[in-house]
């Protein structure tokens, strides 16, 4: 019965340490808040993979596990033994497992500002594709920042001309 509580607080551990940066997934904390929107339009967008988070919560899960797994095997000098090497390689499959579940794929959108100015900002894939010269929109919350689709109609932002160097003068 212990090790089936145990197994059942580690995966809902390991569920809690995943989290999405989906523009589609609004947090709580920002719903009912007034947001900052600015126009810009796609300049690019490239498909790029956001590194998985290392909380520490998938090691000392599979640590936690392994350990009682490897000590269960056993009896006497040898559970000790058995049981830290269990705990050993479960921390380092726990580990990986956190990096894989909480890995994802997303793009780098590139953007003109009304501005002048270009931004970047990479978020999750999500529902919305873009393209170059769609026009959209820079929703910033609570320090965040997702792109999403302007409304029909709207115009996109006109690219300013790049500067021209003159030659120096000698």
């Amino acid at each position: 019965m212990m090790t089936k509580t145990l197994i059942a607080a580690a995966m809902a551990a390991i569920l809690a340490a995943c989290s999405t940066t989906s523009p589609d997934v609004v947090q709580r904390g920002d719903a009912q808040r007034l947001a900052n929107v600015q126009d810009a339009t796609v300049l690019s967008v490239r498909p790029v993979t956001v590194e998985g988070s290392q909380s520490g919560t998938g090691a000392v899960t599979g640590g936690v596990l392994g350990g009682i797994a490897g000590s269960t095997r056993s009896s006497g000098r040898e559970q000790a033994a058995i049981g830290i090497v269990g705990a050993v390689a479960g921390a380092v499959v726990g580990h990986a497992i956190e990096r894989s579940a909480t890995r994802e794929d997303a793009v780098e959108i590139l953007l003109q500002m009304k501005n002048g100015e270009r931004r970047a900002i990479v978020q999750a894939k999500a529902g919305e594709t873009f393209n170059p010269g769609d026009p959209v929109v820079l929703v910033t919350t609570g320090g965040r920042t997702r792109v999403t689709r302007a409304p029909a109609g709207t115009q996109p932002v006109t690219p300013l001309p790049a500067p021209v160097q003159s030659a120096p003068r000698g």
